[in-house]
C-alpha cells in the first residue's frame, strides 16, 4: 500500500477530509499504512518540500498551509489564543504581533516554524476560561474574548513578564464589558491585577 502513495493523492484525500495539520498517527489511520511506511513517507516528503514539519510529529501540506491561528491551537494543547495577538485581532492593538501568543495550563513554551512563531504562557487552571471557537471563512480556532485577552495580558504585566502598554489600555476603554472584565479578573486572585483593572472604566 505504501508504495502506491503519491503526494498529489495524499493531498487530495487530506483536503477532502478537512485535515490541515496531522501527526503520523492520523496519517497511518487515514491511509492504512504501517508505522515504518508512514515514517518513510513523511520524512521523504518533508525533505522534498511537499510537507512542512512544524515540530516533531506535526506536519502540514506546503501548498495548503492552515492559518497561524489554527497552527497555534494544534501545536500545544490545551491552549487558546490570547494576550497581544488576540487584542490585535479584536482591534485594540493597531499592529498585529509577529508572534502568535496563547494561554495554556501547561509549562511555558516557544516554537519557531517555517510558517510563524508561537508563544505559550502558563496561566492558573481556574483562569483557563473566557475563550470561544472563532470561525472566519474556512478557518476555526479558539481565541480569548476581548475582555479575557485584556485580563490575561494585564496579569502578566503585574508579574513584570509583559511591558505595560498604556495605549492599549486607553484604546480598550469604552469597548469592553466591564462586568465580564471584573469577573475574569477575580479568577487570578491578584490584588495588583484588581487595582489595575479598576483604572478601566
Amino acid at each position: 500500500m505504501s508504495t502506491l502513495l503519491k503526494p498529489l493523492s495524499v493531498r487530495e484525500k487530506l483536503l477532502k477530509q478537512g485535515i490541515k495539520i496531522f501527526t503520523p498517527q492520523i496519517f497511518l489511520r487515514i491511509f492504512n499504512t504501517s508505522r515504518t511506511a508512514t515514517k518513510y513517507f513523511l520524512e521523504k516528503q518533508a525533505k522534498a518540500g511537499f510537507l512542512i514539519r512544524l515540530k516533531k510529529g506535526f506536519y502540514v501540506i506546503k501548498t495548503d498551509p492552515p492559518s497561524e491561528e489554527e497552527i497555534a491551537n494544534a501545536l500545544y494543547r490545551p491552549s487558546y489564543i490570547s494576550f497581544e495577538y488576540a487584542l490585535s485581532y479584536w482591534g485594540v492593538l493597531p499592529e498585529m504581533p509577529y508572534i502568535v501568543t496563547s494561554a495554556t495550563t501547561k509549562p511555558t513554551r516557544f516554537f519557531t516554524t517555517r510558517i510563524g512563531s508561537f508563544s505559550y504562557r502558563t496561566i492558573k487552571g481556574q483562569a483557563y476560561t473566557g475563550y470561544s471557537l472563532v470561525k472566519s471563512g474556512d478557518r476555526s480556532f479558539l481565541m480569548a474574548d476581548l475582555e479575557k485577552a485584556l485580563v490575561d495580558y494585564l496579569y502578566f504585566v503585574t508579574l513584570h513578564k509583559s511591558p505595560f502598554n498604556e495605549r492599549l489600555v486607553t484604546a480598550s476603554k469604552g469597548r469592553v464589558d466591564l462586568k465580564k472584565l471584573r469577573h475574569y479578573g477575580t479568577l487570578y486572585q491578584s490584588q495588583l491585577l484588581q487595582t489595575l483593572l479598576e483604572t478601566i472604566k
